[in-house]
């Protein structure tokens, strides 16, 4: 039996731990905050999107960096295993758009117990409120250091989670303590994070949710480097919501400059569009044209249009010009936006970046470098996009790890 000490009591870390535990190690799960899965708790709007139904191969597209590194532990523990593993909690769980997968109560707090549970039962010793101070290694094994108290383990894995949501307990310690060993870390950058823009009207659209728009990204260099259709909002200082919480990830190294189109009508070509207004100016000829679009858009969101298209909001719809309509036509196709900055890091749902990949075997989330030295979840350079892949990611790489402690 190997004493094994986790460090970090996220999704990553409870999953380890029972995993490592029912493997016949003795195994001490330590988290700074006073209770486990503090993150957790809050992700999903307070719903936990805990994984998703798509195949596992289609994981993988959802992967933007190093995603065939992840392929041990996406195929080793499925999103099928860690619906069943919660649901056997007590926890029943249903699928909602995009294969997305929530608790059926849209609670957190159940899927939080259910991991918890798991680890009790296990027979982990959890230690609440205990920051490991330092991590280091002699002939003997590994000496945590709890800043005055030090305890020693035969393996240790780091589960400590990224650098973002530092409130709960996301600083970047892992990071630390990865370097002392002599890992090295790439970049840490926000990604799934909401943008500020430069234009003001999207704040005067606040609260406003637009759903079924294709959202397109351009980086810098004006290359399209995300499509995707979906759900949005706009927020006091921009755009939010799952489809730029996506797009994020594609521009957060860069991202003063890039570039934003909403395609409001992605159902229609723009000759199918053209030919729609056309309609709709005909039964609506002696209305203004701001009044004539109830049917195309969410009335907040017509002064707006009016405004960005240039066209007089009081024009009789029937003096719009052809040149005027195919114009409009296209604006609604194409609504561009210009992104100013990504939000502060500690804003975003995950981290980009972390310890390189090149360094830790994928078969086991064993270091390379330093032998009983693993590492689980976000502190990984690994990351996804929404739609519950990256807490399966870090259930995953957490199962792996802790059945591959010997």
């Amino acid at each position: 039996m190997s004493r094994v000490a986790i460090i970090g009591g996220g999704p990553a870390g409870m999953m380890c731990a029972s995993e490592a535990a029912h493997n016949g190690h003795s195994v001490t799960l330590y988290e700074r905050n006073e209770k486990l899965g503090k993150k957790l708790f809050i992700t999903g709007k307070g719903r936990c999107n805990l994984t998703n139904s798509a195949d596992i191969k289609d994981f993988f597209e959802n992967i933007p960096r190093n995603p065939r590194f992840l392929y041990s532990a996406l195929y080793g523990f499925t999103n099928d295993e860690l619906v069943a593993a919660i649901n056997a909690e007590g926890v029943p769980t249903k699928v909602e758009r995009g294969g997305r997968i929530f608790p059926q109560s849209d609670k957190s707090s159940d899927i939080l117990r259910a991991m918890a549970n798991r680890v009790k039962k296990a027979g982990v010793d959890i230690r609440l409120n205990s920051r490991v101070k330092a991590i280091t290694k002699d002939e003997a094994g590994f000496i945590i250091d709890l800043g005055g108290k030090k305890e020693r383990y035969d393996a240790v894995v780091l589960a400590t989670g990224g650098a973002s949501y530092t409130s709960t307990g996301s600083t970047g310690d892992g990071y630390a303590f990865a370097k002392a060993f002599g890992h090295s870390v790439t970049p840490i950058v926000p990604s799934l994070i909401s943008l500020e823009t430069e234009e003001e009207w999207p704040k005067e659209l606040m609260g406003l949710s637009l759903k079924n728009v294709t959202l397109n990204a351009y980086n810098k260099k004006k290359k399209l480097v995300y499509s995707e259709l979906g759900e949005m909002l706009f927020t006091h200082f921009g755009v939010s919501g799952p489809l730029v919480l996506s797009a994020s990830s594609r521009i957060a190294d860069d991202p003063a400059g890039a570039r934003l189109t909403i395609d409001l009508k992605p159902g229609l070509d723009i000759d199918e569009l053209d030919r729609r207004l056309v309609r709709d100016f005909q039964q609506n000829s002696r209305k203004s044209f701001q009044n004539a679009l109830d049917g195309l858009f969410p009335r907040r969101m017509i002064p707006v249009m009016v405004q960005l298209s240039g066209i007089a909001a009081d024009t009789e719809t029937n003096s719009v010009t052809r040149e005027q309509r195919h114009a409009f036509a296209a604006l609604i196709k194409c609504v561009p936006i210009t992104v100013k900055a990504a939000m502060p890091i500690d804003q975003a749902i995950i981290t980009r970046g972390g310890i390189n990949v090149k360094e830790i075997d994928p078969s086991t989330m064993e270091s390379k470098l330093v032998s009983g030295l693993y590492f689980a979840g976000e502190v990984i350079d690994v990351d996804a996009y929404t739609g519950g892949f990256n807490i399966q990611i870090a259930c995953s790489t957490g199962v792996l790890a802790g059945r591959s402690i010997i």
